[in-house]
């Protein structure tokens, strides 16, 4: 398949080009931009006018509730909503039903994500049998049956020996351990941010010192072991000047902030809004103002959606019984612009874009999230101009609560091409 894309807006935050020029695409790679090559006539033209041509997004982490929890989505549900969303290349957490912890389980997924034809799926491998915290698995095996790194998603490994051996363990092999950081018993139990809201609300609380207790300790882990670290979901102004310190001395590590932390504060639970049970746990203003401030000066390395799907059933009971989660693959993208747009200036496209690209394509370690001749034909082109109104009607995604509905948000999706084929197109 030939595509020509002409006229479109082409942004490439990897080598920071913002112009006007056409993309022709053959064999499922990039072969040119602006001058059409030699001999090549297009099956495909697309008429980009007016808007925005970019590499497709990649998201660090997106449940895609497959095995084991197909009540709350399915992969074909979900990546057809990652297409909706312009994200081509996706991360998947291990706490599926099966847990990922064996490579027949990961190359199952892998081939299952491959026959749907849409985004790229690289699974996390458990870093723990079961994610219980106690046994390390078979990393050698899991990384060689396609994962690109090891988590333990929600869970927490208690025992430090455990977590010590298994930073070991990836150390020796150049893996990468991606966590969250989270005292395995501050905290625990807690669904809200502690602070005068969750005391007026009557909700047990999550301090900040657990996310800051775990990082201190992680870092001590990191220096004794040499292990690259992925920090997921930051939440905290405190959590991120520790980031910013170990950054400066040189430890290999990375992190990420989920979408909903870049906008939303523990105010937005409102009246018990269970749409805002999240993990971890929506905080204060001066964390959020801290999280803008820390994307911009680069301490934080990427936005993902946290992509987590959760039925009816698990999501509309009382706000401390609901379970935590939102759906975010398709409101990835108009995050990342509603932020650009709501500093006012002082966050550029290019910088909102290379968030959800380019810098999480260099945190996974995969070839995404660039637009050059060579590269794989991974592109998303949106309208800047257009708004949608986020309702659970308007979702591919099998979940439909987030705490963004109701709200007009920047940027709409018209066509998402992965390997050169365009697997979502509204634009003929």
């Amino acid at each position: 398949m030939k595509i020509h894309i002409k006229n479109g807006r082409v942004i490439d935050p990897a080598s920071a080009s913002d112009a006007v020029q056409d993309v022709f695409i053959a064999a499922g790679k990039i072969v040119a931009l602006g001058q059409v090559p030699a001999d090549f006539v297009a099956n495909k033209t697309i008429d980009a006018t007016g808007l925005i041509v970019t590499a497709g997004l990649v998201d660090l982490s997106a449940r895609l509730r497959e095995p084991g929890f197909e009540y709350k989505a399915t992969l074909e549900s979900e990546l057809q909503a990652a297409m909706r969303g312009g994200v081509t290349s996706l991360v998947c957490p291990p706490d599926t039903d099966p847990v990922l912890d064996e490579s027949g389980l990961v190359e199952m997924l892998k081939q299952r994500a491959r026959m749907q034809n849409k985004a790229h799926v690289y699974p996390l491998g458990a870093l723990t049998i079961g994610l219980k915290g106690e046994s390390l698995t078979e990393m050698v095996e899991l990384t060689a049956a396609g994962c690109i790194g090891f988590s333990q998603a929600e869970e927490t490994i208690a025992n430090t020996n455990t977590l010590q051996r298994a930073l070991d363990y990836a150390a020796t092999f150049g893996f990468t351990v991606w966590l969250r950081p989270q005292d395995a018993y501050i905290g625990k139990g807690g669904v809200a941010h502690s602070g005068p809201l969750a005391s007026r609300l009557g909700l047990s609380g999550v301090p900040v010192m657990a996310e800051t207790i775990a990082l201190h300790t992680l870092f001590e882990l990191m220096r004794a072991t040499g292990a690259k670290v992925h920090l997921c979901r930051i939440s905290s102004a405190a959590g991120l000047d520790l980031i910013r310190k170990a950054k400066k001395e040189g430890l290999p590590l990375t992190c990420d902030v989920g979408a909903h932390h870049v906008h939303l504060t523990d105010a937005d639970i409102g009246y018990f809004d269970s749409n805002a049970r999240l993990t971890p746990p929506l905080r204060s203003q001066r964390d959020r103002d801290a999280i803008s401030a820390a994307l911009k000066d680069g301490t934080i390395d990427a936005i993902c959606s946290d992509h987590t799907p959760v039925d009816d059933d698990e999501k509309l009971l009382p706000f401390a019984e609901a379970s935590p989660g939102a759906t975010g693959l398709e409101l990835l993208l108009s995050l990342a612009l509603k932020w650009a747009e709501d500093s006012r200036g002082d966050v550029s496209l290019m910088l909102a874009l290379s968030k959800i690209s380019q810098h999480a394509a260099k945190v996974a370690g995969v070839p995404a999230g660039q637009i050059a001749v060579g590269q794989a034909a991974d592109i998303c082109i949106f309208d800047p101009a257009t708004r949608w109104k986020v309702e659970a009607k308007a979702l591919a995604s099998q979940g439909k609560h987030t705490p963004f509905l109701g709200y007009e948000l920047p940027g709409v999706v018209k066509a998402t091409i992965v390997s050169g084929h365009i697997a979502f197109d509204t634009l003929h």
